[in-house]
């Protein structure tokens, strides 16, 4: 075989293993300057199950290649750890174990995040974008005096970052120039990774900054939760979901929806309008400030297509929408359009299931 043959044959296997690599992943492995990038998930969870929209954040952190890290902290460490040490891609996870962490509070965990970081720095600091993400991060990021970048939908480079704005009508190309980029994803953008793969982490004691904690937690008490119980899937993880809205009238009509779900083995959600007029509880409502969601099913009964509202749903892999309107907005994004007085197809329907 000539040299030229030879180089002409590594060249193209060179090429074959590039294409293998996500665009991200390639331009780092191309560069001349090689920067490892080393990235922390906050875990997501309720000290006994760890919340699904972290593993769509292990994804998000997976995308910008490196190094993932996941950190635990909380008071029951052995409940939690083998939920998240065999998921994809995190090559170790981090355990801050204290008592005081039996409340799940931000101004507990961030002194635990802040010492991390400052011992050891992260290129990145990770978290769902719900509730938890919402509360931790955005404490981290000014303890750093960075800028959090919130609902991060897409990723072009480890500084530059997607996310919807005006109520998802337009999408904001953001570039950061932090030392630290500290963010969170979008469940309905990044598809969750494996939780039980070859893969198994390392797991790792981390030092808990005691008295930073134990005057976090003078300052800061949780005095009560109330949490729904049900026998339907949870609306944020289920794969099929009904949501019913202002078109169905009034509180007692929302048992269509109900059965219908039912039938289905449907969570339950709801619009804005819906929620507003008192026929369900706040807890269910979808769309740019409710829940966030991307199920295999997505069915809208009675719902116009508000833009806050299709913002939280519109990720769903197949939507039908049941309105007797047939200009509602909703029919712009279903995939199948019913236009029918909803008080008569609803039952028929799930009769016929």
């Amino acid at each position: 075989m000539s040299l030229f043959n030879f180089a002409l044959r590594a060249g193209r296997h060179n090429l074959v293993i590039a294409n293998h690599l996500n665009p991200i992943q390639r331009a780092l492995s191309t560069s001349q300057v090689r920067f490892q990038q080393r990235l922390l998930v906050v875990a997501d969870h309720n000290n006994e199950t760890i919340t699904p929209i972290t593993f769509n954040a292990i994804a998000a952190a997976n995308k910008i290649g490196g190094s993932v890290e996941v950190l635990l902290i909380t008071n029951q460490p052995d409940k939690l750890v083998n939920q998240v040490e065999k998921a994809e891609h995190v090559s170790k996870v981090l355990v801050a174990n204290h008592t005081l962490f039996e409340q799940v509070l931000a101004e507990r965990m961030a002194p635990v995040i802040l010492n991390l970081h400052n011992k050891s720095p992260f290129t990145h600091i990770i978290a769902g974008a719900n509730s938890f993400g919402a509360n931790v991060l955005p404490r981290v990021a000014a303890k750093l005096n960075v800028r959090p970048i919130t609902g991060v939908i897409g990723i072009n480079a480890p500084d530059t970052f997607l996310r919807p704005i005006y109520g998802g009508q337009a999408i904001q190309t953001y570039k950061s120039k932090d030392g630290v980029k500290i963010f969170t994803a979008r469940a309905t953008a990044f598809q969750k990774v494996e939780q039980e793969s070859a893969n198994k982490a390392t797991v790792e004691q981390v030092e808990v900054p005691v008295a930073e904690v134990e005057e976090a937690a003078k300052m800061t008490q949780m005095v009560g939760q109330e949490l729904n119980k049900s026998e339907r899937p949870d609306l944020t993880s289920a794969s099929r979901v009904v949501s019913g809205g202002r078109g169905l009238k009034s509180k007692e009509n929302f048992e269509l929806v109900f059965k219908l779900a039912e039938k289905l083995g449907a969570a339950v959600g709801a619009s804005r309008a819906a929620v507003d007029a008192g026929y369900v509880p706040n807890d269910m409502q979808v769309g740019q400030t409710g829940k966030m969601i991307a199920p295999e099913l997505y069915v809208a009964v009675g719902i116009s297509g508000a833009i806050q509202h299709l913002s939280g749903m519109k990720d769903s892999k197949t939507i039908v929408a049941i309105n007797k309107d047939s200009e509602a907005p909703i029919f712009q994004v279903a995939d199948l359009g019913l236009e029918a007085d909803l008080f008569k197809a609803v039952p028929e329907m799930t009769e016929k299931l």
